[in-house]
Protein backbone atom coordinates (compact mmCIF):
# COMPACT_ATOMS: atom_id res chain seq x y z
CA UNK A 1 0.00 0.00 0.00
CA UNK A 2 1.30 3.61 -1.08
CA UNK A 3 1.18 5.40 2.37
CA UNK A 4 1.57 8.43 0.99
CA UNK A 5 -1.82 8.36 -1.49
CA UNK A 6 -4.02 8.60 1.74
CA UNK A 7 -3.53 11.91 2.16
CA UNK A 8 -2.86 15.16 0.06
CA UNK A 9 -2.41 17.69 3.30
CA UNK A 10 -0.44 15.29 5.64
CA UNK A 11 3.16 13.41 5.43
CA UNK A 12 1.69 10.02 6.00
CA UNK A 13 4.00 7.05 7.32
CA UNK A 14 4.27 3.82 8.93
CA UNK A 15 4.50 4.44 12.89
CA UNK A 16 7.18 2.86 15.09
CA UNK A 17 8.55 2.65 18.84
CA UNK A 18 10.34 6.16 18.24
CA UNK A 19 7.02 7.66 17.93
CA UNK A 20 5.58 6.46 21.14
CA UNK A 21 5.86 9.74 22.61
CA UNK A 22 4.12 11.33 20.31
CA UNK A 23 1.52 8.81 20.18
CA UNK A 24 1.11 8.39 23.74
CA UNK A 25 0.65 12.52 23.43
CA UNK A 26 -2.15 12.22 20.65
CA UNK A 27 -3.95 9.58 22.91
CA UNK A 28 -3.86 11.59 26.38
CA UNK A 29 -5.36 14.54 24.23
CA UNK A 30 -8.25 12.65 23.74
CA UNK A 31 -10.02 11.35 27.18
CA UNK A 32 -13.44 11.52 25.77
CA UNK A 33 -12.27 8.54 23.64
CA UNK A 34 -11.41 6.89 26.74
CA UNK A 35 -14.59 7.89 28.77
CA UNK A 36 -15.71 5.30 25.70
CA UNK A 37 -13.14 2.79 25.41
CA UNK A 38 -11.09 2.75 28.70
CA UNK A 39 -8.27 2.21 29.56
CA UNK A 40 -6.17 5.01 28.85
CA UNK A 41 -3.12 4.40 26.69
CA UNK A 42 0.09 4.19 28.24
CA UNK A 43 3.48 3.71 26.87
CA UNK A 44 3.37 0.04 26.98
CA UNK A 45 -0.04 -0.65 25.51
CA UNK A 46 0.78 1.11 22.34
CA UNK A 47 4.45 -0.71 22.10
CA UNK A 48 1.76 -3.65 22.46
CA UNK A 49 -0.74 -2.34 19.83
CA UNK A 50 2.17 -1.78 16.94
CA UNK A 51 3.12 -5.20 17.32
CA UNK A 52 -0.92 -7.18 17.60
CA UNK A 53 -2.32 -8.76 14.91
CA UNK A 54 -5.37 -10.78 14.94
CA UNK A 55 -5.62 -14.28 14.52
CA UNK A 56 -4.18 -15.82 10.94
CA UNK A 57 -2.26 -12.24 10.04
CA UNK A 58 0.95 -10.97 10.59
CA UNK A 59 2.46 -7.48 10.69
CA UNK A 60 3.02 -7.63 7.08
CA UNK A 61 -0.65 -6.91 7.11
CA UNK A 62 -0.79 -4.36 9.55
CA UNK A 63 0.14 -0.67 9.07
CA UNK A 64 0.18 1.09 12.18
CA UNK A 65 -0.62 5.05 10.07
CA UNK A 66 0.37 8.44 10.99
CA UNK A 67 -0.56 11.35 9.50
CA UNK A 68 1.70 14.05 10.23
CA UNK A 69 1.17 17.87 10.09
CA UNK A 70 5.12 19.06 9.68
CA UNK A 71 6.30 17.44 12.87
CA UNK A 72 3.04 17.34 15.05
CA UNK A 73 1.27 13.99 15.01
CA UNK A 74 -2.05 14.97 13.63
CA UNK A 75 -3.97 11.54 13.50
CA UNK A 76 -3.33 8.08 13.50
CA UNK A 77 -4.65 4.63 12.36
CA UNK A 78 -4.14 1.00 13.08
CA UNK A 79 -5.23 -0.62 9.61
CA UNK A 80 -4.75 -4.45 9.09
CA UNK A 81 -5.73 -5.59 5.31
CA UNK A 82 -7.42 -8.77 3.88
CA UNK A 83 -9.15 -9.54 7.84
CA UNK A 84 -11.76 -10.85 8.68
CA UNK A 85 -11.37 -11.82 4.88
CA UNK A 86 -9.84 -11.05 1.63
CA UNK A 87 -12.47 -8.17 0.62
CA UNK A 88 -12.37 -6.42 4.21
CA UNK A 89 -9.92 -3.57 5.70
CA UNK A 90 -9.57 -3.52 9.75
CA UNK A 91 -9.45 -0.61 11.18
CA UNK A 92 -8.44 -1.27 15.10
CA UNK A 93 -7.93 2.53 16.04
CA UNK A 94 -8.75 6.06 14.30
CA UNK A 95 -7.58 8.94 16.70
CA UNK A 96 -6.84 12.54 15.33
CA UNK A 97 -5.33 15.26 17.52
CA UNK A 98 -8.03 17.13 19.66
CA UNK A 99 -6.94 20.51 18.42
CA UNK A 100 -7.35 19.27 14.78
CA UNK A 101 -10.86 17.76 15.68
CA UNK A 102 -13.90 19.83 14.25
CA UNK A 103 -12.63 20.82 11.79
CA UNK A 104 -12.83 18.15 9.09
CA UNK A 105 -9.64 16.90 9.23
CA UNK A 106 -10.94 13.24 10.45
CA UNK A 107 -13.36 12.97 7.59
CA UNK A 108 -11.49 14.26 5.17
CA UNK A 109 -8.86 11.40 6.50
CA UNK A 110 -11.53 8.84 6.44
CA UNK A 111 -12.97 9.85 2.89
CA UNK A 112 -9.01 9.34 1.91
CA UNK A 113 -9.09 5.66 2.58
CA UNK A 114 -12.62 5.09 2.15
CA UNK A 115 -11.40 6.31 -1.83
CA UNK A 116 -8.65 4.20 -2.01
CA UNK A 117 -9.79 0.83 0.02
CA UNK A 118 -13.73 1.00 0.38
CA UNK A 119 -15.89 0.25 -2.55
CA UNK A 120 -19.44 -0.84 -0.28
CA UNK A 121 -20.19 0.20 3.61
CA UNK A 122 -23.08 0.10 5.48
CA UNK A 123 -24.76 2.30 8.72
CA UNK A 124 -23.60 1.26 12.08
CA UNK A 125 -21.32 2.66 15.15
CA UNK A 126 -19.79 1.11 18.34
CA UNK A 127 -21.75 0.28 21.20
CA UNK A 128 -21.84 2.72 24.39
CA UNK A 129 -20.75 5.84 21.83
CA UNK A 130 -23.42 7.92 20.53
CA UNK A 131 -23.67 7.90 17.15
CA UNK A 132 -23.38 11.68 16.63
CA UNK A 133 -20.16 11.52 18.26
CA UNK A 134 -18.85 8.43 16.28
CA UNK A 135 -16.94 9.66 12.85
CA UNK A 136 -16.95 5.86 11.82
CA UNK A 137 -20.81 5.94 12.35
CA UNK A 138 -21.05 9.24 10.64
CA UNK A 139 -18.99 8.06 7.21
CA UNK A 140 -21.02 4.75 7.32
CA UNK A 141 -18.49 2.47 8.60
CA UNK A 142 -19.32 -1.02 10.27
CA UNK A 143 -18.92 -2.49 13.55
CA UNK A 144 -17.08 -5.56 14.34
CA UNK A 145 -16.49 -7.51 17.41
CA UNK A 146 -14.36 -9.95 16.83
CA UNK A 147 -10.76 -10.79 19.03
CA UNK A 148 -10.46 -7.60 20.28
CA UNK A 149 -14.09 -5.88 20.93
CA UNK A 150 -13.02 -3.28 23.10
CA UNK A 151 -11.62 -1.18 19.82
CA UNK A 152 -11.89 -2.72 16.40
CA UNK A 153 -13.79 -1.44 13.41
CA UNK A 154 -14.43 -3.62 10.19
CA UNK A 155 -14.41 -1.64 6.86
CA UNK A 156 -15.92 -3.48 3.73
CA UNK A 157 -12.81 -2.82 1.44
CA UNK A 158 -12.08 -3.44 -2.07
CA UNK A 159 -8.54 -3.28 -3.98
CA UNK A 160 -6.74 -2.91 -0.38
Amino acid sequence: MQLQSLSRRYTVRQLMETDVDAMLALCSGNPQFYRYHPPMATKASILDDLQAVPPGKTLSDKYFIGFYDGETLAAMMDLITGYPNSATAYIGLFMVDAAQQGRGTGSALIAGIAGRTIQNTAPCHRRGQPPKQSLLAEKRFCVDRPAHPERKWRLPAHGV
